[in-house]
């Protein structure tokens, strides 16, 4: 027997429906790329949102088309999201960090029929558009007065398209397994793979994000959106903020400690949530000027590990709780969230803290485990390391085109390619990654990519790259070169070397040369042996 309730498909277009319906006065305010504040608020975005998704499917674009965007974090961006979304569009965010060869790859693999582009960003993709060949209509989001004198194909104006459309459109009315969102994430092989969300993945993650447990927001909270949208769906933010009638601010390009601190005083945030390098430049900037903040009640910390100091930092001299977080694109992001159970309320504060400084418990729509390298699971004792497993309904299953064949195991599980354990009390800490990636800021550095890249070098015999602790950064890596046999280089005539084939942040801090790199017994290179030979090594950078 089955139960009797109604077939209501979770869409996110309803949630700006909600929005629109409940609290249409509440504010998005947005620093825009000129550094001047815009305000709107979700009545209006609604509106608007639903003569672009006019304007789009005038101009051709249809039910799983996906379109690509290009953008800081501000209110036109949010309403491409809802308006592409809203007929069943498909939303591809990118990384205006990726290197132009991965950019080129992502968006043709990816199928992208449309841009849309922040000002800021139009050279780039001027540089890269004769090799992008599905785009055949490029939005720069700006007012018609800003519009440039660009070269990208069928260029128009945000606001022009806008005005092309009307109200006579059809917001969902499709399956909620229907695709709505598209984000690509570098592995250490291979080209980037695609994690394409559903509608009802990401409705689910943005319940789960408001939860007491988890972000604990509602519609008296102000958050300062920083992590971008295009960092896996903004950590959910985009959507878990309509829905809850929370205000929201959005900083645009200006990540800087005084801008970050602006917008927190003068909009009076209650939360945010972004990496620890954005944390790191506000406290710099509050320890210069004496400012404190009176309105912050907690800062969501992820994308990379927090920091004791951090959190001591804001605990202490602000009074702002820190709540550490861990996820990945193919977890919609959220994987698990660091609070204080009430068995641990009573306990000293330093013991707290090595509770807080774990990545936390997975929310109820995540199921996590550990295992052995033979799949058998492993006691969740705090002490015992394994494969970090997950699975639940909002985590890929598959990545988009087929790349990588099946990603899941017999029961279901994904592997997070990370190293973690488990304390009894269900607390998840990462303790090594398998992959050889290097967390940067919060953005992956690919070491076999870098690695790769050095290789090209005429007096390169063997090239291996390693992560090493950066205050501000997090990681940053380190070349290590072993020289043919007879060949002279110096660090310099590398860096030259690999100036234009790697992105700039992915440029090596420091380049040391060995006289033999270290191989393992199957002839793989030890990146253990290595991290152990440099790890008194400090960075020039530091």
């Amino acid at each position: 027997m089955q139960g009797m309730m109604q077939d209501w498909q979770l869409t996110c277009d309803r949630i700006l429906t909600r929005a629109k319906i409940s609290h249409p006065q509440r504010v998005v305010v947005s620093r825009q790329v000129d550094g001047s504040i815009t305000r709107t608020t979700y009545g209006e975005m609604y509106d608007r949102a639903r003569l672009l998704s006019s304007a789009l499917i005038k101009r051709g674009i249809k039910l799983g088309d996906r379109v690509g965007t290009m953008a800081w974090n501000n209110a036109r961006h949010m309403e491409t999201w809802y308006a592409l979304m809203g007929f069943g569009a498909v939303c591809h965010t990118l990384n205006p960090r990726l290197h132009p060869d991965q950019l080129k790859y992502i968006v043709n693999h990816a199928g992208d029929a449309m841009f849309f582009v922040d000002l800021t960003f139009v050279p780039l993709l001027e540089k890269v558009q004769k090799d992008l060949k599905s785009v055949h209509t490029y939005v720069v989001m700006c007012e018609p007065d800003q519009m440039p004198n660009t070269s990208l194909k069928n260029a128009v104006c945000f606001e022009t398209l806008l005005a092309e459309g009307d109200d006579n459109v059809v917001w969902g009315d499709f399956d909620e397994n229907t695709a709505c969102g598209l984000c690509y994430t570098s592995g250490t092989t291979g080209n980037p793979k695609g994690v394409l969300y559903s509608h009802r993945s990401n409705t689910l993650m943005a319940m789960t994000a408001a939860m007491p447990d988890t972000m604990n927001v509602n519609g008296s909270d102000t958050c300062l959106m920083v992590v971008p949208m295009f960092h896996a769906n903004a950590w959910a933010l985009t959507f878990t903020a309509p829905m809850t009638g929370m205000n929201l601010v959005m900083p645009g390009p200006m990540m800087d400690g005084a801008s970050i601190y602006e917008l927190l005083e003068s909009e009076k945030c209650t939360m945010s949530a972004a990496v620890p390098t954005v944390w790191l430049m506000l406290l710099n900037y509050l320890e210069e000027s004496g400012n404190k903040l009176p309105h912050l009640r907690e800062v969501v910390i992820g994308g990379s590990a927090c920091p004791r100091a951090i959190m001591e930092t804001f605990d202490k001299e602000y009074g702002v709780k820190v709540i550490h977080a861990w996820g990945m694109t193919e977890t919609s992001p959220l994987g698990t969230v660091s609070r204080i159970e009430p068995e641990l309320a009573d306990l000293p504060y330093d013991e707290q803290l090595s509770y807080r400084l774990k990545q936390g418990k997975p929310p109820y729509i995540v199921e996590m485990s550990i295992v052995d390298e033979d799949n058998n699971e492993l006691p969740s004792d705090g002490k015992t390391s394994g494969r970090l497993m997950v699975r639940g309904p909002a985590i890929s299953n598959a990545y988009f085109g087929g790349d990588g064949g099946n990603i899941l195991d017999k029961d279901g599980w994904f592997d997070t390619g990370d190293v973690a354990s488990i304390d009894p009390m269900g607390y998840m800490q990462i303790t090594d990654r398998s992959k050889d990636v290097i967390k940067s800021g919060g953005e992956w550095i690919s070491s076999i990519d870098l690695e790769n890249a050095a290789l090209g070098h005429p007096a390169a015999a063997e090239c291996a790259v390693i992560g090493l602790p950066h205050p501000k950064w997090d990681e940053r890596p380190l070349l290590i070169v072993q020289l043919k046999e007879g060949m002279k280089a110096d660090a310099s005539s590398f860096r030259d070397f690999l100036t234009g084939k790697i992105a700039k942040w992915w440029m090596p801090d420091d380049i040391v040369f060995v006289d033999e790199i270290p191989h393992g017994p199957t002839g793989k290179i030890s990146k253990l042996d290595l991290r152990k030979q440099f790890k008194d090594h400090v960075l020039s950078t530091i």
